[in-house]
């Protein structure tokens, strides 16, 4: 069974730094997309980033300058950077990424990681 485990959240002060982690494990024969997205209380899950195999991110535009997504393609691994935290950016981080099994090698299937809290506070 595919599994995706966010890990690295926690509470910062505003101006401050944290690295999430999304480590993905399981009968994989690869993965393609990965992202990370947000959802804040009372708010709509929101895209944050997302990077493609061959490494092409985009970003939403709340976060340019001040995250940065990365990859361990041979680890399975997802990153998320994120500098210059802002009360704002508080929320539950999900990692999502689109992968393919040996159960299924063809077909690419979504998966969400349960979530890690970020809360940006003095």
């Amino acid at each position: 069974q595919v599994q995706l485990v966010e890990s690295g959240g926690g509470l910062v002060q505003p101006g401050g730094s944290l690295r999430l982690s999304c480590a993905a494990s399981g009968r994989i024969v690869s993965i393609r997309n990965m992202g990370w997205y947000r959802q804040a209380p009372g708010k709509q899950r929101e895209l944050v980033a997302t990077i493609t195999s061959g490494g092409t991110t985009n970003y939403a535009d709340s976060v340019k300058g001040r995250f940065t997504i990365s990859r361990d393609n041979a680890k399975n691994t997802l990153y998320l950077q994120m500098n210059s935290l802002k009360p704002e950016d508080t929320a539950v981080y999900y990692c999502n990424a689109d992968i393919a099994t040996i159960r299924s090698p063809w077909e690419y299937f979504e998966r969400w990681g349960q979530g890690t809290l970020v809360t940006v506070s003095s």
